[in-house]
């Protein structure tokens, strides 16, 4: 399989996943999977300008990233999922794409979220959604940077 990360990151690709996330895991790949900015031809291109030049970059809505995926059509690449929310990830999980663990990195904060770190607010379906990842089986992490020690991401939830 050539999904070597998954990382949550409400930002998608900035300074901390293009830069310090795809050195760390040499990803050749930052594959952004989000239905709404897969259709926003603004949103791609500020995505593609803050994506390194070295690595390619797909933005893909839940059916086309999983389809992709499940066709094998990135096997030979070191690919790097970024998505906005648990619900996406979950629904690629649903469709059938294998993922092992997600790095729960930057959810931001609005009025409707309660805060589990200074980094990582959610609301009631966040919560819904990272509960059946885990019963699911796929391994929950928080880890801002790659410098930092991951935290079980389940214990948090639970506080």
């Amino acid at each position: 399989m050539a999904i070597i990360a998954t990382r949550i990151d409400g930002r998608l690709v900035h300074g901390q996943v293009a830069n310090l996330w795809t050195t760390k895991l040499q990803a050749s790949r930052i594959m952004v999977v989000d239905d709404k900015v897969s259709k926003s031809a603004v949103e791609k291109s500020g995505l593609r300008m803050a994506a390194p030049a070295s690595v390619r970059l797909s933005v893909l809505d839940v059916n086309t990233a999983a389809a992709h995926i499940l066709a094998h059509k990135y096997d030979s690449q070191r690919m790097f999922i970024v998505a906005k929310k648990p619900q996406t990830l979950l629904a690629l999980v649903k469709a059938g794409v294998e993922i092992k663990e997600i790095n729960v990195g930057n959810m931001s904060q609005t009025d409707e979220t309660r805060s589990l770190t200074k980094s990582i607010n959610v609301v009631d379906d966040d919560v819904k959604a990272f509960e059946e990842l885990d019963k699911l089986g796929v391994h929950l992490i928080a880890q801002m940077v790659p410098g930092d020690n991951p935290t079980e991401f389940m214990s948090l939830l639970k506080k």
